[in-house]
Parts: C-alpha cells; structure tokens; sequence
C-alpha cells in the first residue's frame, strides 16, 4: 500500500531535499508541499495526504497551533513533527497537538521512515532518544508499565518489548492491559499517547 506524504518546512532548500528522499523510497509517494505554516492547511486538504511530514523550521508555537488545526479539519491525515529542540515539553506539547511521530532533527533517514510508516498505521511513534525518564509526579502506572508503554511508543512490538525486558510475552500482554484500563485507552498505542501528555514518558 502506497503512503500518500506532504512535506512542509519554512527552509526552502531543507525542503526540497526531504521530499526528493522520502519519493524515492519504495512504498512513498509525495504528494505535496508546503514552505508556510498558512498553506499546511490548504495543501492538505487539496492533495489528502496519508501523512504530513512538518520540518523544524516549522514545529515552533505557530507551527503546533496550524498542525492542531489541520487534525481537526483533515483527521485522516497523520503528523510527524521533525524537531529542532528535542525536551520533553516540547514533545508533549506536540502530542496534544495531536502529532503522532516525532523524531529529532539528527535522526537519521532510517529513523523517519519508520516514524512515517508508523503514523500511516495510526501508531505513536517517538523517537526512543526523547523519551525522557518519568517524573514521580501522580501517575497511575507502575514502573513496569511505563517502561512497556515507553518502548510502545517508539512503535516496538510485543515480542520486542518482551525481549527488551526480559519479560514473557504474556507478561507484557498483562501489563499493557492493566495500564490501558488504567489510563481509559482505546488500545495500547493510545495508552501511550495519553501517558506521553501527561509527562509520565
């Protein structure tokens, strides 16, 4: 299945080199772009991506609000946020702005294309290097099951996360349960998504 992408970045030339690499790749097909945050909207509705890719120059404040906006009028399209300055907050903001991939600006091409194809599958997919170690904060979640919803993330499978912990693959299916009912998710990627804007990540 061919993923539909729309790139958009505010560096013209960053630009243009992100779109010519994510069309060469066996399974892409991009459809669009966009080098202002005005024209996220209006392009995504024209072309109907499966996902936008927002550059860095974009992931700012302004950008966010546009991205939130365009969830809200285009809910078939996916986002993947390339960030400039990878902190916690700033990912969090992102997830509630209702991105779902999001990769540092030094990730390398490998590490975006699985966050894309995570994201045309409807999968959270942070890049492991910005989950940060929890706060103690009052989450609901205990040590294991947020170390199983971090891994979730980052788009791991059952299987990965159960040799990641050295954990039975029945073990992890428990636990991811009991979180998922904890945090009120419709499965576990959403758990993830949930407990990522909470800060508990």
């Amino acid at each position: 299945m061919t993923i539909r992408i729309m790139v958009a970045d505010d560096h013209v030339l960053f630009l243009e080199a992100l779109a010519e690499a994510l069309d060469r790749v066996e399974d892409f097909d991009v459809v669009g772009a966009a080098c202002e945050s005005g024209e996220l909207l209006p392009t995504a509705q024209r072309v109907s991506p499966s996902v936008l890719v927002v550059g860095g120059g974009m992931s700012g404040p302004g950008g966010l609000c546009q991205v939130a906006e365009l969830t809200r009028r285009v809910p078939s399209c996916g986002i993947t946020l390339i960030v400039v300055e990878p902190t916690r907050s700033h990912v969090t903001r992102a997830v509630e702005a209702g991105v779902l991939g999001i990769v540092p600006k030094q990730a390398k091409l490998p590490n975006l294309i699985g966050a894309i194809r995570g994201v045309a599958a409807g999968c959270v997919t942070v890049d492991p290097c910005l989950l940060n170690a929890p706060g103690p904060g009052n989450r609901c979640l205990n040590d294991r099951e947020v170390e199983i919803l971090r891994l979730t993330a980052t788009g791991a499978s059952i299987k990965e996360i159960a040799q990641e912990l050295y954990l039975a693959s029945g073990t992890v299916r428990n636990l991811t349960s009991a979180a998922i009912r904890k945090l009120q998710g419709r499965n576990r990627f959403d758990a993830a998504r949930i407990a990522l804007e909470r800060g508990w990540l």
